[in-house]
């Protein structure tokens, strides 16, 4: 794979939230956290549950700022939220009131986005996502899953330099996470994205990701970081790789770990 140039760079992050009384302890969530994530590159974080990942993205993201340390993407430090960073929510984040097309559509019509533009640029999206054909249904007409196809269509129309998703098929029956994994790989094929993304299933973080970052329990620190060996364009297959068996079983080992020290 060829190597491209950073384009999110954090370097001592840690993030400690106040108690709520001034008598109460304070909560360091995230310590010293170092990635390095390439333009094209699909980056991934899994870790236990209450580890910081969130707090993590929503750094990302601008709407938590960090402690100390230094987070920067193209070089810039992340001063708040910006269109170059777009998030796809666990729970589809869509208004009710418009149609699948409004909804891609009212973000990039706002900044001003020349509309014979944007309505060829939304037409090829929905043929990627395969939401071609309801264009005119309403949020409530449609699936769980097509609900998120929506949310990544109106990322991918945005053309932000980063998408950050947040566990964003946790609440997606298997088969159709299965369905949306593959999504996820057809759009980076055509799109090659920069995306960053958090994740308790680790079979989905290796499905998607170039490389994962496995943290600590809290306070959440890089406990190893695992490239991920698969070639693209890649396919449901790999599951039934012998390495992928072997790197699933090494990072569940991993977590398993955590888990168990904190039991004691």
């Amino acid at each position: 794979m060829k190597i491209e140039p950073a384009l999110i760079e954090a370097r001592g992050l840690s993030k400690t939230y106040p108690g709520r009384r001034e008598s109460d302890p304070s909560t360091l969530a995230l310590e010293d956290f170092d990635i390095t994530v390439s333009a094209h590159e699909v980056a991934c974080v899994v870790g236990p549950s209450g580890c910081g990942k969130t707090t993590l993205l929503n750094i990302i993201a601008g709407f938590e700022t960090p402690s100390s340390g230094s987070l920067k993407v193209r070089g810039q430090t992340i001063t708040g939220p910006h269109p170059d960073r777009s998030v796809v929510f666990q729970q589809p984040a869509l208004f009710p009131w418009l149609t699948v097309w409004d909804n891609i559509t009212l973000g990039p019509r706002l900044r001003g986005v020349n509309l014979q533009t944007l309505e060829e640029s939304t037409k090829k999206v929905l043929l990627s996502v395969g939401l071609a054909g309801f264009e005119h249904h309403f949020p409530y007409q449609l699936s769980g899953g097509m609900r998120q196809r929506v949310q990544l269509a109106r990322v991918l129309v945005a053309s932000p330099d980063v998408i950050l998703m947040d566990e964003p098929f946790g609440a997606l029956d298997a088969q159709t996470r299965v369905v949306m994994h593959e999504v996820v790989l057809k759009v980076w094929s055509e799109y090659r994205p920069t995306i960053f993304f958090i994740t308790h299933d680790v079979e989905e973080a290796l499905i998607l990701s170039d490389c994962i970052y496995v943290m600590t329990r809290r306070p959440g620190r890089i406990k190893e970081r695992i490239d991920v060996p698969f070639n693209r364009p890649r396919s449901y297959a790999l599951i039934g790789d012998p390495e992928f068996a072997s790197l699933r079983a090494r990072i569940v080992g991993i977590l398993r770990n955590e888990w168990l020290e904190a039991q004691e």
